[in-house]
């Protein structure tokens, strides 16, 4: 078969077991098998492909297949420009959060100041926000050894290990100091709505996705422990969950925080939370 053949095949079946853009994934999974770039396939319609190369890309549709994330079967991801190691051990980046991080950027008056990222996964926010900000002191801190296990090759891999501290801390209990911003995109997702995750979703690691009965519980813990480690007007940035924001606008209103305002991502979902302290 071609690659054109092979590829229309392999669309036809990831569409049959429910793997939404099936075109898209089999394109990067025939790239990623056959060590090309994507559009280099589009240059290589013709070529007859060989069984020694088949092998492997049918081990990687059937895992598609079944539910097994893009980016853990290509073991990257793309996130704000940059190339990030993506496997089981932490949550797969989502679109939404690089909003976050723009977002973030645009508020970030001092360029030396000194930022922590709260439940950093795979250091996608931490990392990013180094790479834009080198004067920049930054902290990533996660309650998970695999995922700052993670997160650290993906400094280095970036040649920004000597820029990000890592730390291990459930939220800020081993954090010291004060911050000019406080960044978290932590676990929202109620324990009972585990039913209506995609199967994809639920190849992420559970302490990444969910937090409790409600879904805002880890949320509403950072916002109680920030005032003490905002320095004076420090900024507090929240990716939150769907429908959290009215409570948790009102709970940094009971805290005293000010300049509260909440923004939507790119689907119109309200999903981003900013408030200052002090």
């Amino acid at each position: 078969m071609t690659v054109l053949e092979v590829l229309q095949a392999t669309t036809a079946y990831l569409k049959k077991h429910n793997v939404e853009n099936s075109r898209l994934n089999a394109e990067h999974l025939m790239a990623h098998a056959l060590g090309r770039k994507r559009i280099e396939l589009y240059l290589d319609f013709e070529r007859e492909l060989t069984e020694t190369e088949l092998g492997p890309l049918r081990e990687l549709v059937k895992r598609r297949s079944e539910g097994e994330p893009l980016q853990h079967l290509l073991g990257t991801v793309e996130f704000c420009e940059l190339t990030f190691l993506c496997d089981k051990r932490a949550m797969v980046p989502r679109p939404e959060t690089e909003q976050l991080v723009e977002l973030v950027e645009s508020r970030i008056e001092n360029r030396e100041s000194r930022i922590v990222d709260v439940g950093t996964g795979s250091g996608v926010i931490a990392i990013s926000l180094a790479a834009k900000f080198p004067e920049a002191k930054i902290l990533a801190v996660d309650v998970s050894d695999d995922a700052l296990a993670l997160a650290q090759e993906n400094a280095a891999m970036l040649n920004l290990k000597d820029r990000v501290q890592f730390v291990k801390s459930r939220l800020l209990e081993n954090v010291e100091g004060a911050f000019d911003l406080i960044v978290a995109n932590l676990p929202y997702v109620s324990t009972q709505d585990r039913h209506t995750l995609s199967r994809e979703v639920l190849h992420d690691p559970e302490v990444a996705l969910f937090a409790g009965k409600r879904g805002d519980e880890l949320v509403r813990e950072l916002i109680d422990q920030a005032p003490t480690r905002l320095h004076p007007g420090g900024l507090l940035a929240l990716e939150i969950g769907l429908g959290q924001s009215e409570t948790l606008l009102s709970a940094l209103a009971e805290k005293n925080y000010r300049d509260i305002c909440s923004k939507k991502d790119y689907n119109g979902v309200t999903r981003f939370i900013f408030a200052r302290y002090g």
